[in-house]
């Protein structure tokens, strides 16, 4: 079995040691703008910011992606086009795209940059991924969440010339990535092209006489009572009524946690792991990459996964292996 790369989160120089310190392989970070789909405030990396990461992370082994993986504003390609070149000039390991003209001006402008497919482009069947490699000679994709273990396995014997990455621990999409526009329908923001899904800025907490109200923009999405810790305002895991019944429609808070069936992943042929958190603390990147670090080091020992328990740190105290192990269709 080849050993999969860990592709761990980093949202701050701060966090970017603390990823490469517990044992990351690779870092993914944004530059501080709408390039990137998690363009939130206090987050990114100014260019100084990352020439300092990058040479960090190559003295200590690790590789550094960044990720440019908006969609351009149609007639004004500049910032994106801006970051593409100062991330090559920096010296990125990798830039992580999803617009067609992005990697079409990457592929000219800089041949021997690399090429990773991002998430967002929701590329996860051998057509659309071979056109990618094709045209624009991307060597990694970054599977959607909607596969099972057995359409990875079958997809990578079906694309041998380029590897795929899969997300493994963190927050979940109900749509398949870059497909969403929820948020911008309450915000006028949406993460394809500003990224930013349910902005800070537009978000509020108000005391009711229940307890606490979270609102996105005008609209309330859910409500806690004084006992029950208040999470973010996210679209798709807010609770509605309906029918006179309050339930989460689309997707309870839950995490991703994949742990328990990391041997499966790694038989199925992914070349890289994925952690999800930019936005998150470096006490959360720290635990996240030491577990994963563990759990592949035991499987490429032949050994069982160690039994980590990161309840702690997921959404909502719940984690799911998602769509990996899916039973419905």
């Amino acid at each position: 079995m080849k050993r999969p790369e860990l592709i761990c989160p980093a949202g701050t120089p701060a966090a970017l040691r603390s990823t490469v310190e517990a044992g990351a392989d690779a870092v993914y970070l944004g530059f501080r703008d709408e390039t990137n789909a998690r363009n939130f405030p206090g987050l990114n990396f100014s260019r100084k910011e990352l020439e300092q990461g990058i040479a960090f992370a190559h003295d200590n082994g690790a590789k550094v992606l960044v990720a440019i993986n908006t969609f351009p504003r149609s007639g004004s390609p500049g910032i994106w086009h801006n970051a593409v070149d100062d991330a090559a000039r920096l010296g990125a390991d990798a830039v992580i795209l999803a617009d067609i003209g992005l990697l079409d001006y990457a592929q000219r402008r800089h041949p021997n940059l690399r090429l990773h497919l991002s998430v967002q482009a929701a590329a996860s069947n051998p057509i659309a991924i071979s056109y990618y490699a094709e045209q624009f000679g991307i060597k990694r994709v970054v599977l959607p969440r909607v596969l099972t273990v057995p359409e990875i396995a079958e997809l990578n014997s079906s694309i041998s010339s380029v590897e795929t990455e899969v997300f493994v621990f963190g927050g979940l999409c109900v749509m398949t990535e870059g497909r969403c526009m929820l948020s911008s329908y309450v915000t006028g923001r949406s993460p394809n092209m500003n990224g930013v899904c349910s902005p800070a800025s537009h978000v509020r907490y108000v005391e009711t006489a229940r307890g606490v109200a979270s609102n996105l923009g005008e609209y309330t999405i859910n409500e806690f009572g004084r006992n029950e810790p208040a999470g973010y305002p996210t679209l798709c895991k807010g609770r509605f009524v309906t029918q006179g019944n309050a339930s989460y429609l689309f997707e309870e808070p839950t995490s991703l946690n994949t742990l328990s069936i990391l041997p499966d992943l790694i038989k199925a042929g992914v070349s890289a792991f994925k952690i999800e958190g930019r936005q998150r603390g470096r006490a959360y990147v720290a635990a996240v990459v030491d577990a994963f670090r563990q759990g592949i080091d035991a499987v490429m020992a032949g050994k069982p996964v160690p039994d980590i328990n990161l309840v702690h740190i997921t959404e909502g105290g719940r984690q799911t292996t998602g769509a990996y192990e899916k039973k419905w269709r």
